[in-house]
């Protein structure tokens, strides 16, 4: 009986692992289908909000708004277009929701300040959670055919070791021209997917 337990129990976390692995590679395609200019560092970034969200950012919330109203302005006269929203990560609890619905009517500023702010909570991961995962999410995008620099890697490692966050890369931002906010997934789908999803 208990053999047959232990037996039943590895088992299950064998195919929980396969499962999470499976969702790592799908986040990782996802990245380089969507975004072909990508480099490592944006795949972090995406991983590191799906675990983190925007805390890192949030400590002035006034500033938070002014510079949200500013970048709105940006994104308005920009020639990328950007989605509405997207995943980040893998199985998060995060999207980004870009300035693109703001600029069209579909919400307003405020309520992307205010949601973007609510979504800021400290983070209980401990160091060795994410370094962990991201070196889990390094093997992956080997095992994709993914090039990678070592010595962005090593950056990057370094970074996972203190759960660090870093932006995006110059290449990403010169290729999308990224202008969005990380709200939680909870949020987004009470009070904002309905409103962009009826101007698809």
């Amino acid at each position: 009986m208990k053999k047959s337990l232990y037996l039943l129990l590895t088992l299950t976390l064998l195919l929980g692992c396969r499962a999470e692995q499976q969702d790592i590679r799908d986040a990782i395609e996802r990245q380089r289908n969507d975004y072909p200019q990508s480099t490592v560092q944006d795949v972090y970034k995406s991983f590191y909000q799906a675990h983190f969200g925007a805390e890192h950012m949030i400590s002035d919330t006034s500033a938070v708004r002014a510079y949200l109203l500013y970048e709105v302005e940006v994104a308005a006269a920009d020639s990328v277009i950007n989605p509405y929203y997207e995943p980040v990560g893998a199985n998060s609890a995060y999207v980004r929701v870009y300035l693109r619905g703001v600029n069209e009517g579909l919400l307003s500023a405020e309520q992307l300040a205010d949601a973007f702010i609510r979504s800021a909570k400290p983070s209980d991961m401990p160091q060795q959670a994410w370094a962990d995962e991201w070196s889990r999410i390094v093997q992956t995008m080997r095992e994709t055919g993914w090039e990678i620099d070592d010595e962005e890697c090593a950056m990057l490692t370094e970074a996972a070791q203190n759960n660090y966050a870093v932006h995006h890369s110059q290449a990403y931002r010169n290729a999308y021209h990224p202008h969005y906010r990380i709200v939680r997934k909870d949020i987004f789908d009470n009070e904002f997917k309905h409103l962009i999803n009826k101007s698809l």
